[in-house]
Formats: structure tokens, sequence, C-alpha cells
């Protein structure tokens, strides 16, 4: 065995099913096919070039991404979920997204749900075969997925099977079903309610989805949840006013958005905010409308707990 090389089982590796995927994602890229006779310099500069490809990629499917925020935005206000199905680098994305919207958001713990195929572990380490369960994918979807939901499967190629398993089996569930992937070509495009078929292109080293296709998706992903938790009217302006403070930088970036948000000195923006017990959300309207806390509160409450609906409350 070669230092820092696990040598596979070559009588294993014979007995396992072979699939040769014709994604763009696996195409050879023209621009770096000397990468490895390249200066360092040279080879970062193929890799940056080849990365500017990558907005103007996402900006093409706004569309269907704008239709994926829709069909979110309704499954949460109808009380159901959204759902991430993903493998390898894919699901490790859908992971990242899911976890960073409650402490961001304050969102509800169970309104995004990450799933990815091998489970915890695959966080950290590849998860031999997980991504080819079609069957695995789809008895997860079946236990946790419920009418009225949202499910994203992620898949650069578009055509992983843990994941077109997931679909299918969500789909029989009666939810909505989007396909994000970096193959516009994909042949389950037909079989979901919006496919997001980003054209990222060959990658710099070839199959290396971690790379451009990756990068798509955390674009979309960031934009699409983002987007959702701006129509839920947990950004006002452009500000996180429903932000969980878990720590002193964060509690001193609340006192920032009072300010920023009224105008108020630093000092009657402390006050408001422990008159408010804490709850930006009561301080701001408070601040802003000039109402009691209580009242304040109240607006909320009777608003969905939107800003501007509350404030329109006060101010009729």
């Amino acid at each position: 065995m070669t230092a820092g090389r696990v040598e596979p089982d070559e009588a294993a590796t014979v007995a396992r099913p072979v699939v040769r995927v014709g994604a763009p994602t696996e195409r050879r890229n023209p621009d770096s096919a000397d990468l490895d006779l390249m200066s360092t310099r040279d080879v970062l500069t193929v890799i940056n070039d080849a990365d500017r490809r990558v907005p103007a990629a996402v900006a093409a499917v706004l569309d269907e991404i704008a239709a994926t925020v829709d069909l979110a935005v309704a499954a949460l206000r109808g009380g159901h979920r959204v759902h991430y199905f993903g493998a390898g680098t894919s699901g490790r994305l859908g992971v990242l997204d899911a976890a960073e919207l409650a402490p961001t958001f304050n969102s509800p713990r169970d309104w995004f749900c990450a799933h990815l195929a091998g489970g915890p572990d695959a966080m950290l380490r590849a998860v031999e075969d997980a991504e080819d369960d079609e069957r695995g994918g789809a008895a997860e979807a079946a236990e946790c997925v419920r009418p009225g939901d949202l499910v994203v499967g992620l898949a650069a190629s578009g055509r992983t099977p843990y994941v077109l398993g997931a679909l299918a089996a969500a789909r029989a569930q009666g939810a909505a079903t989007v396909l994000l992937c970096a193959n516009p070509e994909a042949q389950a495009a037909s079989s979901v309610d919006v496919f997001i078929g980003v054209d990222t292109g060959p990658e710099v080293v070839t199959g290396s989805t971690r790379m451009k296709a990756g990068t798509a998706q955390k674009l979309v992903l960031n934009s699409f949840s983002t987007a959702v938790m701006v129509r839920l009217g947990r950004v006002y302006s452009n500000l996180m006013i429903d932000m969980v403070a878990t720590n002193a930088k964060l509690r001193g970036r609340m006192i920032s958005i009072l300010m920023e948000a009224t105008n108020c000195s630093e000092e009657i923006c402390r006050r408001a905010l422990h008159e408010a017990a804490g709850d930006l959300k009561t301080a701001l309207v408070s601040l802003v409308s000039g109402a009691e806390v209580s009242a304040a509160r109240a607006a909320l409450a009777r608003s969905a707990h939107q800003v501007r609906g509350a404030l329109a409350l006060l101010a009729s």
C-alpha cells in the first residue's frame, strides 16, 4: 500500500455495478487540459476564470428559483415543511443551508429538514454507495414527507438514485417537488414540479462537482432560503430582525440593527430592547411607531409577526 493512499479491494470493485454518467459535469474542460503542467498561479487563474461562469449560470434560472420560493412560502404558511434530499457535496450544502436558518432568522427548526445519503456520518466522510441507494431515499421520504410539504432534490448530475428515489416517494405522498442540479439535460426534469438546471459546464478537474456545480448549488440555496425568509417577514428593509443573539457579537448586532432601523441613539435602543425582554421585533415596532411595548407586541401578534403589518395596524 502506498503511504497516504487507500488501495481498493480488487474483487469487490469488480463485483460492484458501474454507471458511466453523461452529464456535462463529467465532460473534460479544454481550458484545464494542461492543469498538471501549470504553475501554481496559473492553476488558480484557471479555477478563478471558470468560477466566474457560475453567477451568470445562476442568473439564467432565477425564474425557476422564484417559483421554488413561492412553493416554499406556501408550504410553510400552510404549516408544512421544506425538505432537502442530497448526497455528497450537494447533500452537505443542503445540511449547511438548513442549519444556518435558525440562528440567522429564528426560524422554527422543523421548517427546513435536510436529509443526507449515508446519514450524519456522511457530513465528514464519504459513505460507500450511499448515493446509489434509491430505495433508501424513497423510504426516508415516505417516512417523513407529508402532503403539502416541499421537497428539493440536490444532485449535481441530476441522476443520483438516492435523490430521485426520494423525489418519487415525495410525489406519491402529495408533496411538491423540485430538482436542483448542474445538468440542464437531466431526464428527471419532466418528473418534478420545478426543474432548476444550472448550466455550469465541465469542471476544471473533470467530474469534481465540489467545484463549479457545488458553488452554483450554494448560491441557489442561499438565495432561495433567504428569499423565503424575506417573504415570510423575517427581514425588515435589509436587516436581520429575527436573529437569535447567542453570543456577545450578536447581542451587539441587535443594538446596531435597532439603531440603523430607527435612527435612535444606542442608549435608547438598549433601553427599548431591555423593555421588550430582548425581543428585537417588539423593540423595533415600539421605537418606530412610538407605541408602548405591550401595544407593539399585540400588533405583531395580530399581523403574524410581520413588522410592516404591525406598524400599519398601529398607524391606523
